[in-house]
């Protein structure tokens, strides 16, 4: 096999941190290779070091034999290393074809457009996509979506594909599509890095596996010599994961009714469209869907960050309908939000006060009119060592922490008040398998104490193992629910693409 890609040693630190330490591995010509690593781990910043947008402490990167040296994007694609980001880089408002226009070098002021539509058209055939040239961004699922971002890599002709979680946001039918076109890139010659936490994806794609782990390659294993527990194993090392039990807790008190709801978005489309919900007490509800299909919608309405067209929403015998988001949570109502890093946390503060921004005026944390700062670092303590929050020093900003730590830090803060119903949008994304289990441990034992949770998600092996039922939402309607004990991946999948073969009332 001959290395395309060989990275050797490669050392990269921010202020205070050791992101990469010691880095090596290897990519060869026509291989599927997959990163596995915890959050934290190092594989972001890896991929951002490849990709030209962070420059090494030390280090070599050689492609073709030939050592590199990056020092912006532009670099990088220029070597044929392209990457496909979890947040896609579109202009919604343009068609498909002006978005991949965009992304081409040298393309004159007066070009011959229908050559490139021709072009890409080709393109489009040859991996039998279902994408229309002239439809505008906004209009497509977020499955098509990726594939323009794949054909933008495909039209400038990058022999390395960097993949960050792209099955997050595709249905089990999408996601086996996207490994079809992914093993007939490997026979033309192309190089992929798969990067994935869903095991059965990995065992089902990898020709080798790379573990990272506190900044440093573990090691890199061929294809037979690995299983999912020892994958498992090398990631986590010695680190607990949690243990948890599900039983089945709901009860038949509905603790959240949802009847008739309508959303219009900016754009005066229907997000949501005459849609009904019923919550129990102490029942884990999975709400499964391509992503789009007017899930933050509806956690958005239910606490309080978005108002309704149409349609009513009880919380027990409180009318919480068109509330702000300060009743909502007195209402008791608590939200893990999709974009943790945006709007579940402020960036520049400590942890120590994002712990406390929904609580920070109680008597508990004030002397007076003045912060008590000692039980505001006594709080902090105990929720650290009670979510297993892995932080920097005191006072460190939230922002330093990885993704998952950020993810503990908002759960802690959320579930502080002991809520009637946690609104949990995404809540594992882009986590480790230990941060993961320590997400679903949290809301199994909050059921265990009364807790009802919304769990919107987008794995389904996920949902079927937590949730008491599941229900599917397609295009802002309520397809149906199923019992997660006598379903299957398939059925769901039919179900979030508009099919309703197994759904019950």
């Amino acid at each position: 096999m001959t290395d395309f890609l060989h990275i050797k040693n490669i050392r990269k630190t921010f202020p205070g941190v050791v992101a990469l330490d010691d880095v090596s591995f290897s990519v060869a010509r026509a291989e599927i290779h997959t990163l596995l690593g915890e959050n934290g781990a190092g594989k972001s910043t890896l991929m951002n070091v490849l990709t030209g947008l962070y420059h090494p402490d030390r280090g070599e990167i050689s492609i073709a034999g030939e050592r590199v040296h990056f020092t912006s994007p532009r670099d990088s694609l220029a070597y044929g290393i392209g990457m496909v980001h979890q947040h896609f880089m579109l202009v919604p408002a343009h068609s498909v074809f002006e978005n991949i226009l965009l992304a081409l070098e040298n393309v004159p002021n007066f070009f011959n457009r229908k050559k490139y539509q021709e072009k890409i058209q080709n393109l489009i055939d040859e991996f039998d996509l279902d994408l229309d040239l002239d439809t505008p961004v906004w209009k497509l699922s977020i499955g098509a979506q990726q594939w323009i971002e794949l054909i933008k890599l495909l039209m400038r002709d990058c022999q390395l594909l960097i993949l960050d979680e792209p099955t997050a946001v595709l249905t089990p039918q999408e996601a086996d599509r996207l490994f079809a076109v992914l093993r007939r890139l490997k026979e033309q010659g192309k190089s992929i890095i798969f990067i994935s936490h869903k095991m059965r994806e990995v065992m089902e794609i990898s020709d080798r596996v790379t573990i990272l782990k506190k900044g440093c390659s573990l090691e890199t294993l061929n294809r037979g010599d690995f299983d999912e527990s020892r994958l498992a194993s090398l990631m986590i090392g010695q680190d607990k994961i949690p243990q948890w039990q599900k039983t089945l807790q709901m009860s038949d008190q509905v603790v959240l009714d949802i009847q008739g709801l309508s959303v219009r978005n900016e754009r005066g489309l229907s997000d949501l469209d005459n849609f009904n919900l019923s919550l129990k007490k102490g029942e884990i509800l999975g709400i499964a869907g391509v992503a789009g299909n007017g899930q933050k919608a509806l956690a958005e309405v239910l606490t309080g960050l978005k108002n309704t067209n149409q349609g009513r929403i009880m919380a027990g015998d409180k009318d919480i309908t068109n509330s702000n988001a300060r009743y909502s949570y007195i209402a008791g109502i608590a939200h893990i939000p999709e974009d943790r890093k945006t709007i579940g946390i402020a960036p520049d503060m400590s942890i120590d006060d994002n712990l406390i921004m929904k609580s920070f005026k109680s008597g508990l944390f004030r002397n007076w009119i003045f912060q008590n700062k000692r039980a505001i670092r006594r709080n902090a303590a105990e929720k650290i060592a009670q979510f297993a929050i892995k932080t920097g020093p005191d006072g460190t900003p939230v922002r330093y922490l990885s993704g998952g730590n950020i993810q503990k830090v908002i759960i802690a803060r959320e579930l502080s008040e002991h809520p009637a119903v946690l609104v949990a949008l995404y809540p594992t994304r882009g986590l480790d398998i230990g941060s993961a289990e320590y997400v679903h441990k949290v809301i199994a034992d909050g059921a265990h104490r009364g807790m009802s949770t919304i769990l919107i998600a987008e794995d389904l092996d996920e949902l079927l193992k937590l949730s008491d039922r599941i229900a599917v939402m397609f295009r802002g309607k309520l397809i149906g629910y199923v019992d997660p004990r006598k379903t299957t991946r398939e059925e769901i999948g039919l179900m979030m693409s508009g099919e309703t073969p197994g759904a019950t009332t």
